[in-house]
C-alpha cells in the first residue's frame, strides 16, 4: 500500500460539514478499492473557529495547514458573524490560509457538463462543449496592498484606500503557471489586465510578455484588457482555452465565468503555491460555492464541487491523474443517469438528497473500477 498523504479537511460552516462527509465516503471507497490510504486531520475555518477560539483560524490550524500535503475547504461565512471585527471574520480565515501558505495561483476551471448545458441562461450553442482555466493571481494586487484603509478628511467626509501593487516576480510565478497549464490543453493563454489606464497592468502585460518570450515561445499569448474579456466571456466563451489574469479581475472573471456554465454549485478550484526542490507545493482545494446558511441542515446541498475539488487535489498535490479522472466520469455518469439535487435540478429528472448524490457517486465508482 502506498505511503499515506497527510490531508487536512477543514469543514467550516453552513453546509460546509454536510458536502464534506460526502468527500470523507469517497476516500473510504479508494481506500478499499484503490488501496489508497489518508492521514487525515480535521480543523476548525470560519465562523465555527471564532465561536470556538476568538479567531476565524487558530495558530494551531495555520501550522496543520503548512504541514500537510493538502489542505481541502468547505466554505466560511453566514449572518451569524456580520457584526464580529473585520479581522476576525469568517472570510478573514480564508485570506490568512491564502496568504500564509502563499497560495498565489488559483485555478478555477469553468466546465459545462452535457447533462447541465440547458442550465445556463447563454444560448445552447454558445455554452455547450466549455472547458475553460482561470489562473487567478491570490496573494498580491488590491486586496492585499498597502496603504489601505478608510480615513476621516479634514472636512468631515471619508475616504477610502486601497492599493493595486505589484512586482514581477509576483505577476511572472503566477503566469508561469498559467503558461505550463497552457502547455497540456490546447496551448492557448489570454493574459488579462487594463494596460491602457493602469501602470500595473501595464508593468503586467509587459513582464507576462518577456516570460512569454524568454521560456514559452511555443504557446499562442493574446494581451487583452479585462473589461473586453468579461464581455468576451459571455459572447464567445468557447475562444479561450486558459486566461491569467491578477486578483481582482480574476475575482470578477472567474465568478462570470462561473455563472455562464449554470452551474455554481457544480465548480471546483485549487489555490497552488510554489513547488519546493522536490516537486512539492501547498495546495488547498475548495468548492467555488459559499456556506448556503439558508439550506444548512436541510441535505438538500451539491455536493459535487466539493468532490470535483478533491479530483483537483489528486491531480495537482498527489500526481493521481487516474483517480482524479475515475471521478469526474462518475460525476458525469450520474448525470447523465438524471439524478439532480435541488440547485441544478431539471424538469423529468430525479431529486435526490446530498447523502444519495454522495451515495451514488460512490456506486458509479464501483463500476468504473470494475
Amino acid at each position: 500500500m502506498p505511503s499515506a498523504k497527510t490531508l487536512l479537511m477543514l469543514p467550516g460552516d453552513g453546509i460546509g460539514p454536510e458536502v464534506m462527509a460526502e468527500v470523507r465516503r469517497v476516500i473510504e471507497w479508494m481506500d478499499r478499492r484503490r488501496h489508497v490510504s489518508f492521514d487525515i486531520a480535521e480543523g476548525l475555518v470560519g465562523g465555527c473557529a471564532y465561536d470556538v477560539c476568538g479567531e476565524a483560524v487558530s495558530d494551531q490550524t495555520m501550522a496543520d495547514a503548512m504541514k500537510a500535503d493538502a489542505v481541502l475547504l468547505g466554505a466560511v461565512g453566514g449572518p451569524k458573524w456580520d457584526k464580529v471585527p473585520f479581522d476576525k471574520r469568517p472570510e478573514a480565515g480564508l485570506l490568512r490560509l491564502r496568504k500564509d501558505m502563499d497560495l498565489f495561483a488559483n485555478l478555477r476551471p469553468a466546465v459545462v457538463f452535457d447533462a447541465l448545458a440547458e442550465a445556463s441562461t447563454l444560448k445552447l450553442d454558445v455554452i455547450k462543449g466549455l472547458d475553460i482555466m482561470i489562473v487567478r493571481e491570490l496573494t498580491g494586487g488590491v486586496y492585499f496592498g498597502e496603504p489601505r484603509g478608510i480615513e476621516t478628511l479634514p472636512d468631515g467626509t471619508r475616504r477610502g484606500v486601497n492599493t493595486q501593487v505589484y512586482t514581477t516576480p509576483e505577476i511572472q510565478r503566477v503566469a508561469r503557471v498559467a503558461f505550463e497549464l497552457a502547455r497540456k490543453r490546447a496551448n492557448r493563454l489570454v493574459s488579462a489586465e487594463k494596460a491602457n489606464v493602469m501602470e500595473s497592468g501595464l508593468l503586467w502585460r509587459e513582464e507576462v510578455q518577456k516570460l512569454h518570450d524568454a521560456e514559452f515561445p511555443d504557446v499562442q499569448l493574446t494581451h487583452m484588457y479585462a473589461d473586453n474579456c468579461a464581455m468576451q466571456l459571455v459572447r464567445n466563451p468557447k475562444q479561450f482555452d486558459v486566461i491569467v489574469t491578477d486578483n481582482l479581475f480574476g475575482d470578477v472573471l472567474s465568478d462570470e465565468a462561473s455563472m455562464a456554465t449554470g452551474s455554481l454549485g457544480m465548480l471546483p478550484s485549487a489555490s497552488l503555491g510554489a513547488a519546493d526542490a522536490k516537486g512539492r507545493r501547498r495546495a488547498m482545494y475548495e468548492p467555488v460555492h459559499g456556506s448556503a446558511p439558508d439550506i444548512a441542515g436541510k441535505g438538500i446541498a451539491n455536493p459535487l464541487a466539493t468532490l470535483l475539488s478533491f479530483a483537483m487535489m489528486l491531480r495537482y498535490s498527489f500526481d493521481m491523474a487516474e483517480d482524479a479522472n475515475l471521478i469526474e466520469q462518475a460525476v458525469k455518469n450520474v448525470l447523465n443517469g438524471g439524478l439532480r439535487t435541488a440547485d441544478i435540478m431539471q424538469k423529468g429528472k430525479a431529486r435526490v438528497s446530498t447523502t444519495v448524490m454522495g451515495e451514488s457517486i460512490v456506486k458509479e465508482l464501483d463500476k468504473l473500477a470494475a
